[in-house]
């Protein structure tokens, strides 16, 4: 009897053990930004961003090139270089390219490095009454300098050029990004998915002089 009744404290003890790492793994499970949706809220609190500019070199992108632009050989964004080319930019400043708030700061994958993105307002051209929600990248980073959920200026500098760990010579993969899904996603496919042309984006969208170089006040 007495061995019948330590059996079954056993098998409960078992359950109630079951039962806490399953309740555990429920918590601790990867991160998967891949079903992260900015919410209504949260895009409402996104800061309006009225000018971008290049995240490299200078406000018109002086000082660099770029070795492989969005939809050569079905890449999704800007390869932005140093003039110097191969490693000679490593650690160069990456900025901002508008206002906007810091939704993912992070190493989502070896072949991605660092990764920053940013999420922005954008007044829609055609009806000043809306608003798109677009997000800019910053991939294969050295160093970051944000943290999720922080504010950040156009013209802030928010981390150094990198090689993914080595894997590539040094360059900043710049995208333009169309919707509230926060994703680190892939760099190539064989269509555009939401990606947008940065160089056409930010062209369309600088809002300023070529003259003005002034970043935006603090």
């Amino acid at each position: 009897m007495k061995r019948f009744v330590w059996v079954i404290l056993i098998l409960l003890l078992l359950m109630v053990a079951a039962g806490m790492w399953y309740q555990q793994q429920r918590f601790i499970r990867p991160f998967d930004p891949a079903f992260i949706r900015l919410s209504a809220l949260e895009i409402a609190q996104l800061p309006l961003a009225t000018r971008f500019d290049q995240p490299m070199g200078s406000e018109h992108g002086a000082l660099t090139y770029n070795a492989q632009r969005f939809r050569l050989n079905r890449h999704l964004g800007d390869d932005l270089n140093g003039i110097g080319g191969l490693n000679s930019d490593l650690g160069d400043s990456v900025y901002a390219s508008g206002f906007g708030r810091v939704v993912y700061a992070g190493e989502p994958d070896p072949s991605w490095g660092k990764m920053i993105i940013l999420a922005h307002r954008v007044p829609d051209p055609e009806n000043s009454a809306k608003v798109r929600v677009i997000q800019t990248v910053y991939a294969h980073l050295q160093e970051m300098f944000v943290r999720s959920d922080q504010l950040i200026q156009r013209g802030e500098k928010i981390g150094t050029v990198g090689s993914a760990d080595g894997r590539y010579l040094a360059h900043l993969h710049f995208e333009v990004r169309d919707g509230p899904y926060v994703n680190p996603g892939v760099g190539y496919a064989s269509s555009p998915l939401n990606r947008l042309s940065p160089e056409s984006f930010i062209l369309q969208h600088r809002g300023a002089e070529a003259t003005l170089l002034n970043p935006t006040p603090n």
